[in-house]
C-alpha cells in the first residue's frame, strides 16, 4: 500500500495492525507466543500485546493456558469458511484439479495475491506420488516463479500500477517481471501456458501455470502444477503438464462462465 493511502483519514491503522497480526500465521505453526509475531510483523510487542488479547476476547485468537501460545480462533475459522464459500468457482474446481494431479503426478495450487507476495489457497497432492512439500497458507515473493510471473503476465494495466504503487520489497524482482511480462503474455497465448524450469531465477521446481479470473475477485488467480526436476522433466512438463493444466482451467471457464484469464487486449 502507498503511502497516500496510509496518510488517507479513512484508513483505520489500528485495524490494519490487527490483520497483520493475523496474517502473521502460517499453517505450519504450532502457536505463536507475542514475541514472535511483533518479529514478524514489525510491530512492537506492547502494540502485539495488546491486539492479541482485543483479538482474543473476540475470539478470532485462542491462548492457550499450557504454553501461552496463540492459535487461530473460532471466529476466525468462521470467516475464513465463508470466505473460501464466496468463491464458488472451488466447488467445481476441486475434482478438475485433483484429477490432474493423479494424472500428472504433480502438486497442483491455486495462488492468490496478498499483499507482495503470492499466498497458496488450496492444494490438491497426487495419491500415490511424493510431491513437492508445499502448504496452504506458503506465501510465494514476487521473484521469477510460475505463479507470479503468470499473475504479472495475466494482470491488467490498472492492476499492474496498483500493485507496482503497493510497498513490494523486492523492486528488482518486480522490475524483472514487468520487464520480461509482453514474452510471458506471448508465452501464454500461444501455448496457453508459462512454464518455468528449476534453476530458472529462484526456482527449485519445474512448474506451469495458468491464469483465471473469478466475478467474484478484483484481480487473476493463478492455477499451478510443480514438480521436483526428478519427478518430471523439463520436457514433460511442456508436453504434457501444462496442456493438461490448460485445459483444466478453460474446463473451469466453461463450467463457470467466465472469460479467459488472460486479457489479450491491453487498455
Amino acid at each position: 500500500m502507498d503511502m497516500t493511502d496510509l496518510n488517507d483519514p479513512r484508513f483505520a491503522t489500528t485495524l490494519a495492525r490487527g490483520l497483520s497480526v493475523l496474517r502473521a500465521f502460517r499453517v505450519t505453526d504450532d502457536g505463536l507466543r507475542n514475541a514472535e509475531i511483533a518479529q514478524r510483523t514489525g510491530l512492537p510487542k506492547s502494540t502485539v500485546s495488546r491486539l492479541t488479547f482485543t483479538l482474543g476476547q473476540l475470539g478470532y485468537l485462542v491462548q492457550s493456558p499450557r504454553d501461552d501460545r496463540f492459535r487461530p480462533g473460532p471466529t476466525l475459522v468462521a470467516v475464513g469458511h465463508v470466505a473460501a464459500a464466496s468463491l464458488s468457482f472451488l466447488v467445481p474446481a476441486h475434482d478438475l484439479m485433483q484429477r490432474l494431479a493423479e494424472e500428472t503426478g504433480t502438486l497442483v495450487v491455486l495462488a492468490v495475491r496478498d499483499g507482495e507476495k503470492m499466498v497458496l489457497i488450496r492444494t490438491w497432492r497426487p495419491t500415490h506420488v511424493a510431491s513437492i512439500w508445499l502448504e496452504v497458507g506458503q506465501r510465494i515473493p514476487f521473484q521469477p516463479f510460475s505463479s507470479p510471473r503468470a499473475f504479472v503476465a495475466a494482470a491488467t494495466p490498472e492492476e499492474i500500477d496498483r500493485i507496482v504503487s503497493e510497498s513490494i520489497a523486492d523492486r528488482d524482482a518486480m522490475a524483472d517481471l514487468l520487464t520480461t511480462r509482453p514474452l510471458v503474455r506471448t508465452e501464454m497465448m500461444r501455448q496457453g501456458f508459462v512454464s518455468t524450469p528449476a534453476g530458472s531465477g529462484p526456482a527449485a521446481y519445474n512448474a506451469v501455470s495458468v491464469p483465471f479470473r473469478s466475478g467474484n475477485l478484483a484481480e487473476p488467480v493463478i492455477f499451478t502444477c510443480g514438480a521436483l526436476p526428478s519427478e518430471a522433466s523439463v520436457e514433460r512438463m511442456q508436453s504434457d503438464v501444462g496442456p493438461r493444466l490448460a485445459a483444466a482451467v478453460r474446463t473451469l471457464e466453461r463450467l463457470t462462465g467466465q472469460a479467459p484469464g488472460l486479457i489479450r487486449t491491453e487498455a
